[in-house]
């Protein structure tokens, strides 16, 4: 008992000792857990359902292990080994993967796009090392490393790349898009309010790509209407 007692602590100093450096270098700016957009918010609920379900199911395991560990060895051909083996063996890992199934096909039917009338769409293209934003309600408009979103409206991003493959990823308002050289992918954000949102390329493509960052704006309807009108 002893012998467990002390495998316990151990594991819980292995898991406070990686999880504690990796919190305390989470930001507020680049946070799924901080969501500022519907599909960023379901996001961020899949996130804590997985991160519930995985609490539990550790927890189950090691009271079982504690059970293992503190009762007395089975006798041969005791009918609740078998039991045992059904149950938790196959019942619970198909029972899981059936629930985790269900869940994922709902939850990602929520992020599917929808048609609205009031859709707006920018394109954007990524470079080693710079973002270049273009609208189509401002032809002709073009920002560099600032994309300008209206906020409380669904925007369509027209992801693609110039060079290499690059990765559009705005973590408050929505999932991560890879632009890819001669693709264009299609990513739907949308901010709640007005604000400034943190965006970074999180795919390796060379030296310097840590510094691959961009800015979401998200105006208010009158900011929205200046910026495209061409108001400083």
């Amino acid at each position: 008992m002893c012998r467990f007692v002390c495998h316990v602590r151990f594991l819980r100093i292995i898991c406070l000792g990686a999880t504690l450096p990796a919190l305390s270098g989470c930001q507020d700016a680049l946070s799924i857990l901080h969501p500022a957009g519907p599909a960023a918010a379901t996001i961020a609920d899949i996130w804590w359902v997985m991160l519930a379900g995985g609490v539990a199911i550790f927890a189950f395991v090691l009271g079982l292990l504690t059970a293992a560990l503190v009762r007395r060895p089975a006798r041969e051909g005791d009918p609740a080994t078998g039991i045992w083996l059904w149950t938790l063996g196959l019942g619970l890992p198909l029972a899981t993967l059936a629930a985790l199934t269900v869940y994922g096909l709902v939850m990602g039917e929520r992020l599917l796009p929808r048609e609205t009338p009031d859709l707006v769409t920018v394109e954007a293209e990524a470079r080693q090392w710079a973002w270049s934003f273009a609208y189509s309600d401002a032809p002709g408009l073009v920002t560099v490393d600032v994309l300008h979103i209206p906020a409380g409206l669904p925007v369509d991003v027209r992801i693609t790349s110039v060079d290499v493959v690059h990765s559009f990823w705005v973590p408050r308002l929505a999932g991560k898009l890879d632009a890819i050289p001669g693709h264009v992918n299609v990513l739907r954000i949308e901010a709640q309010a007005p604000g400034t949102y943190a965006g970074q390329s999180a795919e390796f493509s060379g030296t310097g790509y840590r510094e691959h960052t961009f800015t979401v704006e998200a105006h208010g309807p009158a900011a929205w209407n200046a910026f495209l009108q061409g108001a400083p």
